[in-house]
């Protein structure tokens, strides 16, 4: 499915339609025919859509969970780690459980890449958060947090991790939610395996400009 940056009027186009970068969604607007005579539309990956419109536009802060194991292999927190500098360097807002091990490492790459990281804790006090979250939120509510950690996310990504990863992938697929897994997540049917964290990236874009394809993932 193409995708077209209007360099004249600075908007996304695909197929007949623009995207709202506030309401996330495609709107029908007929008013410019993507053809090859069109000079001001300009053809972008999902990728590079993505980066122009956290560039131009007011874009919605619904976050990317990154969901793993508290306490994780370091090459689990190696990818964690580089998976939240990229959402940060794209402008992506970070989503995690705010504890260690993956949480910890994905919060810290985004952290550090100057991105917006949430934290949302199991525990009654924010000071349970690790150091890297920037917007800790103390629930009081336990285990059930691994819910509204898939609900409130707009995709969810699996690096590693246990049972408790795994009740976050399926409450994402319940939700219907695209849930991508990294090597060393655990197998769960219906989600998107990538093979590393561009690909991972590949994928968030497709899925928040809702032209994912996963049979294609």
């Amino acid at each position: 499915m193409p995708i077209y940056i209007d360099t004249e009027k600075m908007l996304l186009r695909c197929e007949g339609r623009i995207f709202d970068p506030w309401g996330l969604c495609w709107i029908d607007d007929a008013s410019v025919s993507v053809d090859k005579g069109a000079g001001d539309l300009r053809p972008v990956s999902a990728e590079d859509a993505m980066r122009w419109l956290f560039e131009t536009q007011k874009v919605r802060q619904v976050p990317v969970a990154v969901i793993g194991a508290k306490d994780a292999s370091d090459q689990e927190c190696s990818d964690a780690e580089a998976l939240g500098a990229a959402l940060a360097n794209v402008g992506y807002t970070l989503l995690t459980g705010g504890r260690t091990g993956v949480m910890e490492a994905a919060s810290r790459g985004a952290y550090q890449a100057g991105g917006l990281v949430l934290g949302l804790l199991p525990g009654d006090e924010f000071d349970t958060a690790n150091s890297y979250v920037s917007v800790p939120l103390a629930t009081g509510i336990g285990p059930t947090r691994n819910s509204v950690i898939a609900r409130s996310a707009r995709v969810l990504v699996a690096v590693g991790g246990g049972y408790g990863t795994i009740t976050e992938m399926a409450y994402g697929l319940h939700y219907n939610r695209p849930v991508f897994a990294l090597p060393s997540a655990p197998e769960v049917p219906d989600i998107v395996r990538c093979k590393d964290v561009p690909a991972v990236m590949a994928g968030i874009a497709c899925a928040f400009l809702g032209v994912l394809d996963r049979d294609d993932a």
